[in-house]
C-alpha cells in the first residue's frame, strides 16, 4: 500500500533528496540547508513509502509563471507503475487546488513514459529546455571589452540586488517562453545566487549591464550548473555574455570543476548559438507541459 506524507525533518528531506539524485542524476539537488531557507507560503514536500520504504517524493510550489503553481511527482524506477506517481499526483494536486490565485500547474517531464503519464491528467506541452554541456580543461581568463568591469558578487555584495533592478527583470521578460515568468527581488536574492565568488557581475560607467554565474553541487563538487546569464537589453550583441560565460569556465577551471551545464529556452537561439560557441554540447531536452485546473486525477 502506497502512504504519502509531508516531508518535514531532516532525515525526512535527506530521503527526499535522494530520491532526486536518483531520479535526476544530471541535476543538482538543493542541500536540507537550502530547502530549510526557501520554505515560503504554497510550498509543499512529500514522501511516497510503501511498506515503510520510501518509493517516491513530490514538491509544489507556487511558480515563476503568474496564476500558476509546479508540481513534481517522482518515483524511483523500480517502483514505477505501482500507483506512487498517481497517489503522490493526487496529494499535489490538491494542494496546488487550495492556493488562491492558481488556475493552471506546470510539471516538466524527460522521457515519454513521463510525458504520456502527464498528458493522461490533461498536461499538454508549452515549452521545451535544451541542457548543453561543457566540459572543464585549460580555460584562460577572457579578454575583457574596454570599457567594461567584471566583479565578483563576493567582492561587491550590492551588485547582485542592483542586478535585479537593472538585468533580471528584463531577462524574465525575454525569455523564449509562452508567457513571461517573474520572481520578486526576495527570490532574486534567495534563489537565483549560490556562493558569491561563483556569481559575477559586468560594469560599464558605474552601472550593471548583465550577470552570470555557476550553481555549485554540494553533491558532486566537481561540476556545476550555470546561474542566469543575462545581459541588459542596449548591451547585447557586444560581447558582454561571452565575457561572463567566459569568466564563469575560468573559474569552473581555478577551483577544479570537471564540467558544467546550463539549461537554455529551446527558442532562445542566439543563447544556445553562444554556448555551441564557447564548447558546450546538447546532452537533453525537458519538456515544460500545463494543465488547467481543476486537474482529472
Amino acid at each position: 500500500m502506497i502512504t504519502v506524507r509531508v516531508a518535514d525533518s531532516d532525515d525526512d528531506l535527506d530521503a527526499w533528496r535522494r530520491v532526486f539524485m536518483v531520479v535526476l542524476p544530471n541535476e543538482r539537488a538543493a542541500t536540507i540547508e537550502e530547502m530549510r531557507g526557501s520554505i515560503r507560503e504554497g510550498l509543499l514536500r512529500l514522501l511516497a513509502t510503501s511498506d515503510g520504504v520510501v518509493v517516491g517524493s513530490g514538491v509544489a510550489a507556487r511558480s515563476d509563471f503568474p496564476r500558476a503553481a509546479s508540481v513534481a511527482p517522482r518515483v524511483l524506477p523500480e517502483f514505477r507503475r505501482r500507483g506512487a506517481g498517481t497517489a503522490l499526483l493526487r496529494v499535489l494536486a490538491r494542494h496546488v487546488e487550495s492556493l488562491s490565485d492558481v488556475d493552471a500547474m506546470n510539471a516538466h517531464v524527460d522521457d515519454p513514459d513521463s510525458r504520456a503519464f502527464a498528458e493522461k491528467f490533461g498536461f499538454a506541452e508549452v515549452n521545451r529546455q535544451v541542457e548543453q554541456v561543457r566540459a572543464i580543461g585549460v580555460e584562460p581568463p577572457p579578454r575583457v571589452p574596454e570599457g567594461i568591469e567584471i566583479v565578483s558578487v563576493a567582492q561587491r555584495p550590492e551588485a547582485w540586488p542592483a542586478a535585479y533592478a537593472a538585468v533580471g527583470v528584463q531577462a524574465f521578460e525575454d525569455m523564449a517562453l509562452d508567457r513571461p515568468i517573474f520572481a520578486t527581488l526576495e527570490q532574486w536574492n534567495q534563489e537565483w545566487i549560490a556562493d558569491p565568488e561563483a556569481m559575477f557581475v559586468a560594469y560599464a560607467g558605474g552601472e550593471v549591464i548583465g550577470c552570470a554565474g555557476l550553481m555549485l553541487d554540494a553533491d558532486q563538487p566537481d561540476r556545476a550548473e550555470n546561474a542566469l546569464t543575462a545581459v541588459r537589453r542596449d548591451w547585447r550583441g557586444r560581447g558582454v555574455a561571452a565575457t561572463l560565460k567566459r569568466t564563469t569556465l575560468a573559474w569552473a577551471a581555478d577551483h577544479g570543476l570537471r564540467e558544467v551545464y546550463t539549461w537554455t529556452q529551446r527558442g532562445n537561439t542566439d543563447m544556445r548559438r553562444l554556448n555551441q560557441h564557447l564548447g558546450y554540447v546538447t546532452r537533453a531536452e525537458s519538456i515544460h507541459m500545463r494543465a488547467p485546473l481543476p486537474l482529472a486525477v
